[in-house]
């Protein structure tokens, strides 16, 4: 099994390839801000076709060039419904104050325009997305946006690990994803931790949205927000 990512933008978001193999078909996972030269760049280097996109929610710095990649390869984009209008207006996630501090931060005199992939659908909770030869499993995990998804999937290596979860900033290692923003829900992050995580098994391996990897065991174990729920 080949997984390769790499940060991209300036908010460093993890954009994921992930496929059978080399020389094989991939998913594309959060295509964020600046990440079209690195995701080529992926695929030529493993000789990968991108046969699909997950989006794990619809913030700008996860899914800035969805409808690129979508272009360039003719592939669909997967994302939960409720934050399908996100693709063509990421700027509804956040306040108009955020959005103009946003623009400053990123040099940005005014956001560029947005349109919807050709083809969307719909990444429900329990869907099974068949991609690459590979399957991913749909958990819905609102907290951070209403529309937020992790994607699951078994490993096919030589580490002890069953599956791998990419969680974008529904989960991190040693934090979760805010809950401030446009659509944020600290009662539905609890809820969604508690129904998706804690019963996984520890092997599971967390491919966060930001930062470093963690498994399902050291966050259950070291994560607060995680043993909060666990002493309950």
């Amino acid at each position: 099994m080949l997984i390769a990512s790499f940060p991209a933008g300036p908010l460093q978001a993890n954009c994921y390839l992930v496929g059978p193999r080399a020389g094989a078909g991939c998913v594309v996972i959060d295509p964020g801000q600046d990440s079209v030269d690195g995701i080529v760049g992926v695929a030529t280097q493993h000789e990968l076709t991108p046969e699909a996109i997950l989006v794990t929610h619809g913030h700008f710095d996860h899914m800035w060039c969805a409808s690129d990649i979508a272009t360039k390869y003719d592939i669909p984009v997967w994302i939960h419904p409720a934050d399908r209008h996100l693709l063509a207006d990421p700027m509804a996630a956040i306040s108009n104050e955020s959005a103009l501090m946003l623009r400053q931060q990123l040099g940005m005199t005014e956001v560029p325009e947005f349109t919807e992939p050709a083809d969307v659908r719909q990444a429900t909770d329990g869907a099974q997305i068949d991609a690459a030869g590979l399957t991913f499993t749909v958990d819905h995990t609102p907290g951070h946006t209403p529309g937020t998804v992790a994607y699951r999937v078994a490993y096919e290596g030589p580490e002890d690990v069953s599956e791998l979860m990419f969680t974008g900033d529904f989960l991190f290692a040693g934090s979760i994803g805010r809950t401030d923003l446009n659509g944020g829900d600290h009662a539905a992050m609890v809820g969604s931790l508690t129904e998706k995580v804690l019963p996984l098994a520890d092997d599971v391996v967390v491919l966060p949205g930001h930062g470093p990897q963690t498994t399902v065991g050291r966050e259950r174990a070291t994560n607060p927000f995680l043993a909060e729920l666990v002493d309950r």
